[in-house]
């Protein structure tokens, strides 16, 4: 996939998917997989979207958190088939009119002839183009626009609010339905207070960076991904509270049946489950037996479950 810098231009004719994609969720996946079928008919696909980490909310200055990384973001488009990536920061583009947006950055620099999005897409300066309204320009500058219904399940609209939610309750089931993959962190292993392996279990921590969304603190059967093989593993996912160590969130996996140390490196880990709420326990032997009844019942549910593997 060729990332564009600001002074290139695509010389190929493009079919263009446009959205944030933060998630990029199975209604993201349907936007791009337009595009990319448009393929057959020598266009070549390309993603516009913004790096997630310098979206603002609106009517807010906080920033959008992040469901995944941009670098995990990039790596899905990939996956999914995209041939041309341009992904600039919203506070270059925020000012710039509708009008503008479809003939300097669709038609002129991405050598647009086919647009994509979802019913929901919203562009130029203060949100005010809509999909009719790129209908109106697209029909102008010679681009045709289709637009993919917003996707539905069993819990409703498929949206990455209603992730972003049902991560933050921990509701693993619903986030990795609507994603249509399962949710994880791809994050570097640094170094921690050595207190798990006093406790004989000996974990790999990993700092959850700021605007990246936190999942409920608590206790999850997750799946660690080391050298390509997948190992059932049980993930503390908060602040320590019974040792009152950890002042940020961190992500503390205790990875079954391995052994090696993982200092350095990135290592992905899958959310499955939700197993129990972060507690703090009166002494450390409790907590001790507390992770052995975890560990148990994520093996016994790693021996039974139909996983979610990654789609994308």
């Amino acid at each position: 996939m060729k990332y564009l810098e600001d002074n290139e231009r695509i010389a190929e004719k493009t079919a263009v998917a446009l959205g944030l994609f933060d998630g990029v969720h199975r209604g993201h996946q349907l936007v791009i997989g337009k595009a990319c079928e448009y393929r057959k008919s020598g266009l070549k696909p390309a993603v516009f979207t913004f790096a997630t980490d310098t979206v603002t909310t609106k009517g807010h200055d906080g920033k959008i958190e992040m469901i995944l990384t941009d670098r995990c973001k990039h790596k899905c488009f990939e996956k999914l088939g995209v041939e041309y990536l341009f992904s600039p920061a919203f506070s270059d583009y925020k000012q710039m009119s509708c009008e503008d947006f479809v003939k300097k950055v669709l038609k002129d620099k991405l050598n647009c002839e086919r647009a994509v999005c979802g019913t929901d897409f919203r562009f130029g300066s203060g949100a005010k183009g809509d999909c009719d309204t790129l209908r109106e320009l697209g029909e102008k500058y010679g681009i045709k626009v289709d637009v993919i219904r917003q996707l539905c399940d069993a819990n409703g609209v498929i949206s990455s609010t209603v992730i972003r939610s049902a991560i933050r309750f921990g509701e693993m089931d619903m986030v990795n339905e609507m994603l249509g993959y399962t949710f994880f962190m791809e994050l570097p292993v640094v170094p921690g207070q050595r207190i798990a392996r006093t406790l004989e279990h000996p974990t790999i921590n990993q700092q959850i960076p700021q605007g990246q969304i936190i999942p409920k603190f608590g206790v999850y059967c997750t799946r660690a991904c080391v050298e390509g093989r997948q190992y059932g593993a049980v993930t503390n996912v908060g602040v320590k509270p019974t040792f009152n160590k950890q002042t940020t969130p961190l992500a503390e996996t205790y990875i079954i049946g391995f052994e090696g140390d993982l200092y350095g490196k990135t290592v992905k880990v899958y959310f499955d489950r939700f197993l129990r709420a972060e507690k703090k326990f009166d002494s450390v032997e409790m907590l001790k037996e507390q992770i052995d009844k975890d560990t148990r019942q994520a093996a016994e549910y790693f021996a039974h479950a139909k996983l979610c593997t990654e789609a994308i």
